[in-house]
């Protein structure tokens, strides 16, 4: 991959390179980190008994403030922004006037009008402009601000000492405003690793200090940086959709892929909820997770069947060496999703049995990120 590719800057780019990532893959624009010269099963299981320092500023973060932000943003998302209070966030989506998903979208509510927003790789910035004309509010992008997720059980004993704030108490999709290792930055508590996790966004500027600090902190921990390689092992074991490549129709609604607690349908018109109230129990096809009986990832793109007919497609798959299991994302037919349906993929390495499974295959209550004695 030339380097004309890459329209946006990574402050981190030579610690990657130091690190034995030829820096050959982009997300938005943005060099990433897709392998290190270390097993990315070796990174799971540091990621899931002590923790890993993934960068993942290759998201796009947006800016809304104004006196009209939250009329805005309520028309334009399908969840009701208004709910969050200053130092929450929830993820919501962004749907076309057909209910059909354009972007998912992380909501950070830092003042009474002021937001975040963190996106991924869907058509946000495309469409965003037509919500805010005859509005009092504004966007901006910021391609200035890095991430540096820190995920795994013992991510607060390694931040904790060094954050201004207690981080203790935060609990998930919390966030705030505070100094690491003397540093401004804003921590929240969340991640993609399906493991306690903390998130650090800061100035490119700062995003290098930062990231050995880090490293530093947690060596004695057993911390080490992980790639983008053990990133996608461990959100699909905690079967974690990423938008677009879980949502290969290109037309789907939240409806037919879990996501219809982001949608409120009591709050006033927003783009979309129209068609979104039309297609409610008219899905073509269900989100469901699947084991294979296969000693590797299927590849994603094979097709499932049942009885010799084609009843859906695989989306993201990983061999998940922590579970011994090939796993996989997809979609079926509605009357398939029941837990222990059985399938049949097709791929290239062959044809191997399946089963609808119970998902999240890593941690199913979620223990991980969601304690019991933080669930009110």
């Amino acid at each position: 991959m030339t380097r004309d590719i890459f329209t946006r800057e990574c402050a981190l780019a030579a610690r990657h390179r130091a690190l034995g990532s030829a820096l050959d893959s982009e997300w938005n624009g943005m060099p990433i980190p897709q392998n290190y010269s270390t097993d990315p099963y070796e990174e799971t299981t540091i990621v899931r008994s002590k923790a890993g320092l993934f960068d993942v500023s290759g998201l796009r973060i947006i800016d809304v403030s104004g006196p009209d932000s939250v009329k805005v943003l309520n028309h334009m998302l399908t969840s009701d922004v208004d709910r969050l209070a200053p130092g929450q966030s929830a993820i919501s989506n962004i749907v076309d006037e057909n209910g059909a998903l354009v972007d998912d979208v992380l909501v950070y509510r830092d003042g009474p009008t002021t937001f975040r927003l963190s996106h991924g790789g869907g058509r946000l910035e495309e469409v965003v402009d037509g919500f805010f004309k005859g509005r009092d509010a504004r966007w901006a992008k910021d391609d200035d601000v890095h991430i540096l997720s820190l995920q795994g059980p013992l991510a607060l004993d390694i931040l904790n000492p060094h954050a201004e704030a207690e981080l203790g108490g935060l609990r998930y999709f919390q966030h705030l405003r505070t100094r690491l290792f003397g540093r401004d930055v804003s921590i929240a508590r969340g991640g993609y690793s399906a493991e306690r996790g903390y998130e650090v966004f800061c100035a490119a500027a700062d995003a290098p200090f930062l990231w050995d600090k880090i490293l530093e902190a947690g060596a004695p921990f057993g911390a080490v940086p992980a790639s983008w390689a053990c990133l996608d092992i461990v959100r699909v074991e905690g079967a974690l959709l990423f938008f677009p490549f879980d949502m290969p129709e290109g037309d789907v609604t939240p409806w037919e892929v879990n996501a219809g607690w982001t949608v409120d349908l009591t709050k006033p018109d927003f783009c979309g909820k129209a068609a979104l109230v039309a297609k409610k129990g008219r899905e073509r096809f269900a989100q469901v997770g699947l084991e294979i009986d296969a000693a590797e990832a299927v590849e994603p793109g094979a097709r499932l069947y049942k009885d010799g007919r084609e009843v859906g497609v695989i989306n993201s798959t990983t061999y998940s060496r922590h579970l011994m299991k090939s796993l996989a994302l997809a979609h079926v037919e509605p009357g398939l999703k029941a837990v222990g349906t059985q399938l049949e993929a097709r791929s290239g390495a062959g044809s191997f049995r399946a089963h609808v499974a119970r998902t999240p295959f890593y941690d199913p209550m979620r223990l991980r990120t969601h304690p019991l004695d933080e669930r009110a």
